[in-house]
């Protein structure tokens, strides 16, 4: 576990290691170049995780389930909102329906934290949590990945998930998403991509999301215009900032009340 500089969560943990590109939202994922970076610095966990194609940092497939970090967050004692494997994705096909319960587990053991989970497999997301898991606790967030209209299809898998809380992250957001259905959504994250391959976002893109989520009453956070301002042209992050519409837009989701 550890902390971090994400603007939506206190900290990470990673109990697995290791990915596999989907789709067009996964081409320049950070997450490649830091296993990369890791394993150069001896971690073993990220040993053999990546290799080099075509001038680029890739996942090559494998992905290594870590028991050793599942006894992690019981240390930490000060409430934390923890996003779960930033380094991979929990319902990755690889990842064995026993692991995850075990995950499962840990969250159930510490009720203090609240888990973020987010996604790019939200079938098989919602047919364990529905079928194997069949217990919806209220610190566990669950959420997909729509980074243009090819995969809005998402939405419908993340809406059959029991869940207290379900969101979505709009990032990287390379595309328009068109109409949403943000029935049962209770947050939305819209980013724009950093990095020196990362492609522009459109105002008029987040405009269109926006919009829906004050129609759907759901919470909504502005990310970052990423190395893309709003006036199309190419800056570093840090000089594009987090402002949309004059402001920042740090909302988050109405945690469940206990009962």
């Amino acid at each position: 576990m550890a902390e971090t500089q994400i603007e939506w969560t206190d900290a990470t943990w990673n109990p697995v290691a290791g990915c596999s590109i989907t789709t067009a939202g996964c081409t320049h994922c950070y997450a490649m170049e830091m296993a990369k970076r890791l394993e150069a610095m001896g971690v073993k966990k990220y040993v053999g995780l990546t290799r080099r194609r075509r001038g680029r940092t890739v996942w090559t497939g494998a992905v290594r389930e870590d028991r050793d970090a599942l006894a992690l967050p019981r240390a930490w004692k000060k409430p934390r909102r923890i996003f779960v494997n930033s380094m991979s994705d929990l319902f990755h096909e690889r990842v064995s329906d026993t692991f995850i319960r075990e995950v499962w587990q840990v969250m159930r053991d510490t009720p203090r934290h609240h888990y973020q989970i987010l996604t790019k497999r939200p079938e098989r997301m919602a047919e364990i949590v529905s079928t194997t898991i069949q217990t919806v606790l209220p610190n566990v967030w669950l959420g997909t990945s729509v980074e243009n209209a090819d995969v809005v299809g998402r939405l419908e898998h993340l809406r059959r998930a029991p869940a207290a809380i379900r969101f979505i992250s709009f990032e990287p957001l390379i595309g328009p998403v068109g109409r949403l259905k943000l029935a049962g959504i209770h947050w939305a994250i819209v980013g724009g991509e950093s990095g020196s391959g990362a492609r522009p976002i459109r105002e008029a893109w987040i405009d269109e999301i926006y919009a829906q989520c004050r129609r759907s009453h759901t919470a909504f956070f502005f990310k970052q215009w990423g190395v893309w301002g709003k006036d199309n042209r190419r800056r570093s992050k840090k000089a594009n900032g987090r402002e949309y519409r004059g402001r920042t837009w740090d909302e988050m989701p109405a945690l469940p009340v206990a009962a």
